[in-house]
C-alpha cells in the first residue's frame, strides 16, 4: 500500500509574542485584552495582508505567520515594530504592549492549513531569543536579506535552540545599516513601506490665531487619522509620528522620505465668530503634485457634529481620489513588474465601466493577479462583478453565473477586512444567487469596516430608505465612477423620492446616454429587486423620466 505523501513547502515563518504578558494580564486583564485586540484589528492583521503574510496559527499573547517572500516577512516585522513603537511609546512603561519576533526561512510540512517542522520550530525559538521590540533572523533570513532592506544585521553568534539538533547562527536586526568596508558610517536611508499605498496626515496649521481652538484642530486631524486607517488597504502612519511636525512647515518630499509614505495629507482651519473654513490638500510625496483638495465652510453650531462630518467628507473624498492615483502611478509600470496588487488596480478601470467589453478585458488581468496571490480578496470581488456583467448583460451564460458565483463567496471568505471585496461579493451574491440575507450581511459588514465607502453606503441606505444619505453616497459614488450607470439610476431614484425632479431627471439623461436600450422593469428583474423594494423603486424612476 503506497504511503500518503507529506505536503512541503519552503517559506518564511515568523514567530511573534508579547513581552511581559503575564505580568501585563495580572495588572489589568481586560484593559490588556482590548488593548491586543485593537492593535491586531487595526495595525497588525492590515499590515500582514499588505505584505502578503497568512496567520497559520494562535496563542494567547503569540502569532505564528507564513510569508512567501523573506523580504516581505523582515519588512513586515520591522515595520509592525515601528507601529506598535509610535502607538505605545507614550505610554508608561508597565502599560506598554510591546512584541519579541522571530524569523526563520525553512522547509515545512502543510497538513489541513496548519503548518509544521524545524522550520517553525526555529522561528519560535529565535523568538526568545529577542527582546521586546527587537527582531532576531536566522542565517538563512540573513543572507537571503543581503541588500535587499536598508537595515543592518548583528551577529549574535551560534546558539544551541531547544529541540533543534544543531546550533542556529542568529543576528539580530538593527535600524542602522552595518558599516562598509571603507568605515562609511552614514546612517540608512529611511525604511521605504511596501508597495502597498501609505500616507501620512500632518497637523493642520491653526490659523485662527487662537491658541484655544488647537483642540479642535487636532481633534479633527485624530478623527481624519482614524476614519483613513479603516481603509484597509491603506498603510496610515500613526499620530506619535506625523504630529512630530506640528508647528512645522516641512516641505512633502522630506515627509515622505522621513516618514516612508506615498502621500501626505496637510491643511489648515480659520475659524472667526461662528463660521470655520477648512482646507485640505493631497500630494504625492515624491513629486509634490496635488492629488486632491477641497474647502469646507461650515457654521460652528456643534462641534463635534461638525468634527464627523467634515473627516467622513475628507475620507469620502480622499479614498477615490488615492485609488485613481494609484491607477495611474501602475499604468506608469513595466508590463513584467507588475504584482498581484499593480494587476487589480489596472484591472479595476475596466471592471469599474461594469459593461461586457470592460469585464471582458479585465478578467484575464484578475487571473493574473489569483495566480499570484490566490488569496487576495479584491481581486475575487472583482472577478465576481465582471462575470455577474457578462452573465447580465452578455447572453447569461451559465459559466459566467458560476464563475460570478464562486469568486463571489471566495471574495467574501478571503476580503473580511476590505470592504470594497465584501461589497462586490455581497452584490454579486445577491443578484445572481438571490441570497439577500448572505448580500445584506456582507453589506453591513463592509460599512462597518469603511462607512465612507460611497458605494457600499449607497446600497445599504437606500434599501432603508434613507434617501438623503442614499443621494449623498451616489453622488460621491459618480464622481468615483461616472461611467457606472447603476449608481446614476439610483440617483435618480433617491433624487426623485426627495421631491427633485429636475435634477432626477438630469440623473436619469445620465442614465440613458450610458444605457440606451434601459427600462425599468426589465432592470428590476434582471438585478432581483424584492417586491416591497420594486414598487417605491419603480415609482421614483418613473417621475425621473425613465422609461418602463
Amino acid at each position: 500500500m503506497a504511503e500518503e505523501r507529506v505536503q512541503r513547502r519552503l517559506a518564511a515563518i515568523l514567530a511573534a509574542d508579547v513581552a511581559g504578558y503575564s505580568r501585563l494580564m495580572g495588572a489589568d486583564e481586560e484593559a490588556t485584552l482590548a488593548a491586543l485586540k485593537g492593535h491586531r484589528r487595526e495595525l497588525i492583521d492590515p499590515l500582514i495582508a499588505q505584505h502578503r503574510g497568512r496567520i497559520f496559527k494562535t496563542t494567547g499573547d503569540g502569532i505564528l505567520i507564513e510569508f512567501a517572500s523573506v523580504v516581505d516577512a523582515v519588512r513586515f516585522a520591522i515595520v509592525m515594530q515601528q507601529g506598535m513603537e509610535d502607538r505605545t511609546g507614550s505610554l508608561p512603561e508597565t502599560e506598554r504592549v510591546r512584541f519579541r519576533i522571530g524569523i526563520n526561512l525553512g522547509d515545512v510540512i502543510i497538513d489541513e492549513g496548519d503548518i509544521f517542522g524545524d522550520g517553525v520550530n526555529v522561528a519560535a525559538r529565535l523568538q526568545t531569543l529577542a527582546e521586546p521590540s527587537q527582531i532576531c533572523v536566522s542565517a538563512s533570513v540573513r543572507e537571503q536579506i543581503g541588500e535587499k532592506l536598508p537595515i543592518g544585521f548583528l551577529d549574535m553568534g551560534e546558539h544551541g535552540l531547544k529541540n533543534i539538533a544543531r546550533p542556529v547562527r542568529v543576528y539580530r536586526v538593527e535600524a542602522r545599516a552595518e558599516p562598509s568596508a571603507a568605515g562609511d558610517h552614514d546612517p540608512a536611508p529611511s525604511l521605504a513601506l511596501p508597495e502597498r499605498p501609505s500616507i501620512a496626515v500632518l497637523p493642520f496649521a491653526n490659523r485662527s490665531g487662537d491658541p484655544e481652538q488647537e483642540y479642535f484642530v487636532d481633534g479633527m486631524v485624530e478623527d481624519i487619522i482614524t476614519g483613513l486607517s479603516r481603509i484597509k488597504w491603506l498603510f496610515v502612519i500613526a499620530r506619535n509620528s506625523s504630529f512630530a511636525y506640528k508647528g512645522k512647515s516641512p516641505d512633502i518630499r522630506q515627509v515622505g522620505r522621513e516618514l516612508g509614505v506615498r502621500y501626505v495629507l496637510e491643511g489648515s482651519v480659520r475659524r472667526a465668530a461662528n463660521r470655520v473654513r477648512i482646507t485640505g490638500q493631497l500630494a504625492e510625496a515624491d513629486t509634490g503634485r496635488h492629488i486632491w483638495a477641497e474647502r469646507y465652510d461650515r457654521a460652528m453650531d456643534d462641534i463635534f457634529a461638525l468634527q464627523d462630518e467634515i473627516t467622513l467628507s475628507v475620507v469620502g473624498a480622499i479614498e477615490p481620489s488615492l485609488r485613481q492615483a494609484e491607477i495611474e502611478r501602475v499604468r506608469r509600470k513595466r508590463p513584467e513588474k507588475l504584482d498581484a496588487y499593480d494587476l487589480v488596480l489596472r484591472a479595476a478601470q475596466m471592471v469599474n465601466t461594469a459593461m461586457p467589453e470592460g469585464a471582458v478585458q479585465a478578467l484575464p488581468l484578475l487571473e493574473r493577479a489569483l495566480t499570484l496571490e490566490p488569496g487576495y480578496g479584491l481581486a475575487h470581488g472583482h472577478a465576481a462583478f465582471c462575470h455577474e456583467v457578462l452573465f447580465v448583460r452578455a447572453g447569461g451564460h451559465e459559466e459566467h453565473r458560476q464563475g460570478a458565483i464562486r469568486h463571489a463567496h471566495a471574495a467574501l471568505t478571503h476580503g473580511r477586512d476590505d470592504a470594497m471585496a465584501l461589497t462586490m461579493g455581497g452584490f454579486v451574491i445577491g443578484m445572481v444567487e438571490h441570497d439577500r440575507a448572505s448580500a445584506r450581511e456582507a453589506l453591513e459588514s463592509a460599512i462597518a469596516l469603511s462607512p465612507s465607502s460611497a458605494f457600499t453606503y449607497l446600497l445599504g441606505k437606500f434599501q432603508q430608505g434613507r434617501y438623503e444619505e442614499a443621494a449623498n453616497a451616489a453622488r460621491k459614488a459618480v464622481q468615483a465612477n461616472p461611467g457606472f450607470s447603476i449608481t446614476h439610476t439610483l440617483l435618480a431614484a433617491a433624487l426623485a423620492k426627495l421631491g427633485r425632479i429636475d435634477e432626477a431627471k438630469a440623473a436619469a439623461a445620465r442614465v440613458l446616454t450610458l444605457d440606451p436600450g434601459f427600462r425599468i422593469a426589465q432592470w428590476c428583474a434582471t438585478i432581483d429587486i424584492p417586491a416591497a423594494f420594486a414598487k417605491p423603486l419603480t415609482e421614483a424612476l418613473r417621475q425621473a423620466g425613465l422609461p418602463h
